[in-house]
């Protein structure tokens, strides 16, 4: 068995840093967890071999968390405490420690009530020195030891073991193992129902020889085979009472659950053809099986009913029965008013099964023979009793299944969350660096075109004054010294005389449209006003058409884009400015580039803002671009999605655009398009509203 190493009974219990600790931060994959678990869980329900189930696991663990060895150990609790590692998947540089016995008088003591052990450092976290030599042999630094829990009792452990240096386990870690760990109690549970249900079928077979004694096998592995390939209790369900009714030649198979109040109803039912339909009455009639406690029946008219199993919260089969077998609902010592209930049943003999879920009573198996006395055989009571625990395995799986999908959609939820923050966060941050960059740049260039454009006037006068003087000497001294003709004939001063007035003019002109372009920036940009405010939203479009200018001119073969303005009387709209600008830009880019995939020969831009409703505005940006099909068209709003190249474009500019007119001003944004027929973009926000965080 190899070496032989013991634990001393004064192992101290694990430290504050060795107890699982809610508040570590996360660094395992959720989604590689998810696809380890499921791998885990598809092979529990593919294989009922244990050998196969823990080889997987052990390896799908290991590769997970980049440990050094994960095995498993397995208690042997005729030794008390004593055992041995049965599994493991170990790197090849560290030794095996299969077949290694370990001997541990209060062992499992660490393990009680699924207690979890992390060690991060076992010089740190460890203050029994003789445990520390006994990691040591198995070259332990950090270990995560989790409680494998079968039914009640503690089966073993499954252990991570780092060996090349110290680990701070995070806690996503420690909840993945823990997750395993419960899916592997099921798979040990399941197998031995399983071996027990192999084990007692064939016992059945070797006593029983009849042909019903196989037909119950069949019909036990085919149930145990349906609740391995489905996790659906509806399928299942059905699958059984249909099934149990035509085997056993009954008249009724039902499932009965009950409530958290310890009343009733049935879930489940197959029936022959010409009886009553409980499902359908569900009269409060009797809960199955058990003697009453009190009936009042104010006539034999009304259905009788049953509260035993209620006020008893689930009477013997919540004690511990198993089973319950009537052949004679006259010969079992039943009360008038119960014999009344089963008679309401249409049921003159009975077998019933309790269901149990995590050990506790659940519900009822139940199968009726309506048209006459019956002696129910062993076997048949067996086959029933076998069938009632499959179902409550099929109950737990499916609950871990319910806990799966919940997971599944957290992750999800999640991933999403995240993909929103991140694209306001890019878009947020590179808006807020442009705004920054565009109003520095319109003040840098403010100053020296406020001096260029307030002093052109004075040069324009002072230029007028010389040229007067300059006619006043002709007109004076019309013979001037050859001198001066050689110099005007040289410089055309007739032409200078002409062309300088037109020459101040363009510079006037060329000043006045920077001193309006750097107006347009700083108008696009509002840095000074963060917060909600009445603003004139047609400057916030001119100053993004302005900015956008240059893309609107001819440029190789390509026409001049047309902008039509109809422009609408709009009151002061109380919003963040420049966020909307940010979304005027965003939009005309858009259709800028959709003109251009397009090649339009009169391209055109439209742009209609107008009151609706007294309470709302509407603005309105279409092009007769390329435009977009419908399934397109229903995510252009997702963030990261877009039809351009690797490069071209980010998948942002929409899905920010939507944030701002949902999310921050209560409004809606629309896209109505088809392809070859242009792009309408569609918003609406409401005039006054309350400030939102922005």
């Amino acid at each position: 068995m190899g070496t032989e190493n013991t634990f001393n009974m004064a192992i101290q219990q694990p430290t504050s840093q060795q107890i699982y600790q809610t508040n570590m931060p996360f660094s395992v994959s959720q989604g590689e967890q998810q696809k380890a678990l499921s791998r885990v869980i598809a092979r529990i329900r593919e294989s009922c071999d244990i050998d196969i189930i823990f080889t997987v696991t052990v390896n799908e663990v290991r590769q997970l968390l980049n440990a050094d060895r994960v095995g498993v150990f397995r208690f042997n609790p005729e030794l008390g405490g004593d055992g041995e590692f049965i599994y493991e998947d170990v790197d090849r540089q560290w030794v095996s420690a299969l077949s290694t016995q370990v001997k541990n008088y209060c062992f499992t003591q660490l393990y009680e009530n699924g207690k979890i052990q992390v060690i991060s450092d076992i010089y740190q976290d460890i203050s029994n020195d003789r445990y520390v030599k006994i990691l040591e042999k198995f070259q332990v630094r950090a270990n995560i030891a989790v409680p494998l829990i079968k039914g009640k009792d503690l089966w073993g452990l499954l252990c991570i073991h780092q060996c090349s240096e110290p680990r701070q386990w995070q806690q996503a870690e420690v909840e993945f193992v823990q997750l395993i760990t419960e899916h592997l109690g099921v798979a040990l549970q399941q197998a031995d129902y399983i071996e027990q249900v192999k084990f007692q079928s064939a016992q059945l077979a070797q006593a029983k020889a009849r042909e019903k004694s196989a037909e119950c096998q069949k019909t036990i592995a085919k149930t145990v085979e349906k609740i391995r390939q489905s996790l659906d209790l509806e399928i299942i369900f059905r699958t059984t009472t249909e099934e149990l009714r035509q085997l056993l030649d009954v008249d009724r198979a039902a499932i009965y659950r009950f409530n958290p109040d310890w009343s009733g109803e049935f879930v489940f039912e197959s029936v022959a053809e010409g009886w009553v339909n409980l499902m359908q009455e569900q009269l409060q009639r009797p809960e199955l099986g058990d003697k009453i406690s009190e009936c009042k029946l104010k006539d034999l008219v009304e259905p009788p009913t049953d509260t035993y199993l209620q006020d008893t919260s689930g009477g013997r089969f919540a004690k511990g029965e198993v089973y319950r077998v009537c052949n004679d609902i006259y010969d079992c010592g039943f009360t008038d008013c119960y014999i009344k209930v089963l008679e309401s049943y249409e049921a003159k003999a009975y077998v019933i099964v309790a269901i149990l879920y995590n050990h506790k009573l659940w519900g009822l198996l139940a199968i009726y023979q309506n048209t006459t006395i019956r002696d129910w055989q062993e076997d048949e009571v067996y086959l029933l009793t076998q069938i009632g625990s499959q179902l409550g395995v099929a109950l737990q799986q499916a609950e871990s299944l319910k806990k799966m999908q919940m997971q599944k959609e957290e992750i999800a939820q999640t991933l999403k969350e995240l993909q929103v923050t991140q694209s306001q966060l890019i878009q947020s941050e590179k808006m807020a660096g442009l705004g920054q960059l565009i109003a520095g740049l319109a003040h840098e260039i403010n100053n020296p075109i406020s001096f260029i454009y307030g002093n052109i006037p004075y040069v324009t006068d002072h230029i007028k004054d010389l040229l007067n003087l300059v006619r006043l000497y002709q007109n004076n001294y019309p013979q001037a010294p050859t001198e001066i003709k050689n110099q005007s004939a040289e410089i055309d001063l007739d032409f200078i005389n002409d062309d300088l007035p037109k020459m101040l003019n363009s510079m006037m002109s060329g000043a006045d449209r920077i001193r309006q372009l750097v107006i347009s920036l700083r108008t696009f940009s509002r840095l000074d006003e963060a917060e909600m405010k009445p603003v004139d939203l047609h400057e916030g479009i001119d100053s993004t058409l302005l900015i956008l200018q240059h893309r609107f001119q001819r440029q190789d073969n390509t026409p001049a884009i047309e902008v039509i303005k109809e422009y609408g009387e709009l009151p002061p709209v109380v919003c963040y400015a420049a966020q909307m600008n940010q979304v005027f830009m965003n939009i005309l880019t858009n259709s800028l580039d959709a003109i251009k995939e397009s090649s339009a020969e009169s391209p055109k831009i439209w742009i209609r803002t107008k009151v609706i409703d007294n309470n709302y505005l509407q603005i309105s940006i279409a092009d007769n671009g390329c435009g977009i099909s419908e399934n397109v068209c229903d995510r252009i709003f997702e963030p990261f999605f877009t039809t351009k190249e690797i490069g071209q474009g980010s998948g942002l500019g929409l899905s920010v655009s939507y944030q701002i007119i949902v999310e921050k001003h209560g409004g809606q944004i629309k896209c109505i398009s088809q392809p070859s027929q242009g792009c309408e973009f569609l918003i609406e926000i409401p005039i006054q509203q309350i400030s939102r965080v922005c």
